[in-house]
């Protein structure tokens, strides 16, 4: 308990825990909800084709609006002072949303359905614009020197609550019904209790947030992607991103429905696989960081998007449940590769004057391209299971992030690899510190 006091400038153990546990409620939320039961119950309710397309879309469109006034709610972040009061909105909007999809589950027809997506989409906004006051609670609970242990305590615990949530579903075989919703629901707002009941904040000023603020947050991301472009390489850095991190955003939301329509895997099996995708995960980052230490940033993550594309080959070559498991654990171990390797990256090439400026498009790349992977997808597999394709529509899907994963690694070859200056110690604004969608801490 004294090395957690130590870490924070409070002195109390209690204050980093209770910061930390948000992370277990919020990847409860993002397993059993975005990776896992919404897009079983909407295909359930509309049927394969259309199912995977509407749960793409309200995917999309709820990470796009949370993308486009992220500007604006980090304006309110930095200059308001409090973060703790709109955490708290936002996480009882997530929470209320997902509730109310849980009573509405046990309903029939396409009605239900778009009402559940409608609240998913509301729900998935608020959570996405809940992180960003979360994380910009970090300097609260910790000092300068500790953040990244603080920081990595959340993750860890996050990590945590993704397997608790994943268990529970597998020995209540509560499935994508009503149960699973509630249980997410129920969680999440359990250990996010502690946070606004422990960490205490004080307002830096008396700032009223106005529309003219959230104008000049627009305008000044013009300004940062035209400082971009005067940076050697992060320009076309950021643009191999975008293509990369596609396939991997879109494999977390549509895995379970993938699972369960393309290999013929039941719901529980479905989430047992997801469950290990992230144990693999979680055991290959350690391996993955020690390679960045060892070989540099880029070369780690070449090798990393070279492990998906075998993965994915695998995944799409053959559609049965022993090449979905080799796929899926090749792809579980990349997983947290791609997040260890270009987040360094991402700072070798920045200016350290500018790294948060740069982190801001770095997200927003992330953000992106976890709005056009999803719907790219599903009007793939949807339009040729129309057409009569059958499971070959699946394989079609997974071969187009083949070609992605292709533009992103030749984008990303040209771009240089600067090495690390010495005595060079980069710390972040807490606020746009990135932390990536995954089944498991979850965030675009």
């Amino acid at each position: 308990m004294k090395a957690l006091a130590a870490l924070t400038p409070s002195g109390k153990a209690r204050v980093p825990v209770a910061w930390a546990l948000y992370d277990f409620a919020n990847t409860i939320y993002s397993y059993a909800i975005v990776s896992y039961a919404m897009g079983l119950w909407v295909v359930d309710r509309l049927g394969p084709s259309d199912g995977q397309f509407w749960f793409g879309i309200a995917n999309a469109l709820s990470v796009g609006l949370n993308a486009a006034v992220s500007p604006v709610l980090g304006a309110i972040s930095d200059r308001g002072g409090r973060r703790l009061p709109y955490l708290a909105f936002f996480s009882a909007q997530t929470i209320i949303a997902t509730a109310l999809i849980g009573l509405i589950a046990s309903g029939q027809g396409s009605g239900f359905a778009f009402l559940g997506l409608a609240l998913f989409t509301l729900a998935n906004f608020s959570y996405q614009a809940a992180l960003i006051y979360y994380d910009a609670t970090l300097p609260i609970v910790s000092k300068p020197d500790t953040r990244g242990r603080v920081s990595g305590l959340g993750v860890a615990i996050g990590y945590v609550g993704t397997l608790t949530i994943g268990i529970l579903i597998l020995v209540l075989d509560s499935g994508s019904g009503a149960l699973t919703f509630f249980m997410a629901a129920g969680l999440f707002g359990a250990f996010a209790v502690p946070i606004f009941i422990v960490v205490k904040e004080r307002a830096s000023s008396d700032y009223r947030f106005r529309v003219s603020d959230a104008l000049a947050s627009w305008s000044q991301l013009r300004t940062t992607i035209d400082h971009a472009r005067e940076v050697p390489g992060l320009a076309r850095f950021l643009v191999a991103r975008f293509f990369y991190t596609d396939p991997v955003n879109t494999v977390i939301v549509v895995m379970a429905v993938f699972a369960t329509q393309a290999i013929g895997m039941t719901p529980g099996q479905a989430n047992m696989v997801l469950i290990l995708l992230v144990v693999v995960a979680i055991a290959a980052s350690f391996g993955w960081g020690f390679l960045v230490e060892r070989r540099g940033p880029k070369r780690t993550l070449m090798i990393v998007l070279g492990t998906w594309c075998v993965g994915l080959v695998i995944g799409g070559a053959v559609l049965s449940l022993p090449t979905f498991l080799v796929a899926g654990a090749l792809l579980g171990a990349g997983l947290g590769g791609v997040w260890t390797s270009d987040r360094v990256y991402m700072l070798r090439l920045s200016p350290p004057d500018r790294v948060g400026e740069f982190f801001g498009l770095y997200g927003l790349a992330g953000k992106f391209s976890a709005v056009t992977g999803p719907v790219l997808y599903g009007v793939i597999v949807s339009t040729l299971l129309d057409a009569g394709w059958g499971k070959a529509a699946y394989q079609v899907g997974i071969f187009s992030f083949l070609i992605l994963m292709f533009v992103g690694i030749w984008i990303l070859r040209s771009v240089p690899d600067p090495g690390p200056e010495p005595g060079d110690v980069v710390a972040l604004p807490e606020h746009l510190i990135p932390s990536q969608d995954m089944p498991g801490p979850s965030r675009h």
